[in-house]
């Protein structure tokens, strides 16, 4: 995975315009334009695909918005921090970015390309991973307020939305199996090696007993042999009666994808709500 992080003047400033205001000076600054550039306003909204098929070589057809808003202090200001936001973001990743892609390597099995993280204010609390057809490069907008004594945390976030995104168009009918395994493999699994600490409980509640089911040919993915399936289960405090499951050797040679494909064709037998329990 290789990751490379920008601010991106229109990025910034069409986020600024059409997510909720994070200051008084941009509510009143929006106010203003509506009001003397309504169609040019209207215009700009339809902007964001455009921005984000080629960020770098966007050219709006006119820039008059953008120009109005890049003059202000106020923006010099939001560009100054974000940009401070972003060269922290890029710190954390660079001091943990050796490990991050092993791990990630050794759980997904296949390759993620480069993608361009363009940071915007920490203030505009999004993450847009929008598919956008006809892109030239790999996008994820983020602007999610970092919890700066828990970095993990920023790791685990960016790279669970990065594998969602890159299966968002996966076996689509069966997109709950699809998120229940990429949080087993990011939120849970590639979380609980980065931290030392269990993060099999993490994620969308109502995945829950999904992810328990699949949980135990999840272990024989990860090539955990029989013999230690009890010290993952105390480890992830999740039990379940080895005896009663086939052991299948072939998974540990899969890929993510593959896995995937393996649950959905044998979901009515993974399917064993009452025969798992918490420990």
């Amino acid at each position: 995975m290789n990751l490379k992080f920008a601010v991106n003047d229109y990025v910034l400033i069409w986020n600024l315009l059409f997510q909720a205001s994070i200051s008084e000076e941009i509510h009143n600054l929006k106010q203003k334009i509506w009001k003397n550039y309504k169609n040019q306003y209207n215009s700009v909204f339809k902007d964001n695909q455009l921005i984000l098929k080629d960020p770098k070589n966007f050219i709006p057809n006119d820039d008059t918005i953008y120009n109005i808003v890049l003059e202000t202090k106020e923006y010099e200001r939001i560009k100054k921090n974000a940009e401070k936001f972003r060269i922290k973001i890029l710190k954390i990743w660079d001091e943990n970015k050796k490990e991050a892609i092993k791990e990630l390597k050794d759980i997904l099995r296949f390759d993620i390309k480069l993608y361009h993280v363009l940071v915007v204010s920490e203030k505009l609390n999004i993450i847009d991973t929008t598919n956008v057809k006809g892109s030239k490069v790999n996008t994820i907008v983020w602007g999610k307020k970092l919890n700066e004594e828990n970095p993990f945390q920023l790791i685990i976030n960016l790279v669970y939305q990065i594998v969602m995104k890159e299966l968002s168009n996966y076996q689509v009918e069966y997109q709950d199996v699809v998120k229940a395994i990429v949080e087993l493999a990011i939120l849970n699994e590639f979380a609980t090696r980065l931290t030392g600490t269990t993060h099999y409980f993490t994620g969308d509640n109502t995945l829950k007993y999904l992810k328990r089911q699949i949980y135990p040919y999840w272990l024989m993915y990860l090539g955990v042999s029989k013999d230690k399936m009890l010290e993952y289960m105390t480890r992830d405090k999740i039990g379940f009666d080895t005896f009663k499951y086939t052991y299948e050797p072939h998974l540990k040679e899969l890929d993510l994808y593959a896995f995937i494909d393996f649950c959905i064709r044998n979901q009515r037998h993974i399917v064993k709500i009452d025969e798992l329990e918490i420990i």
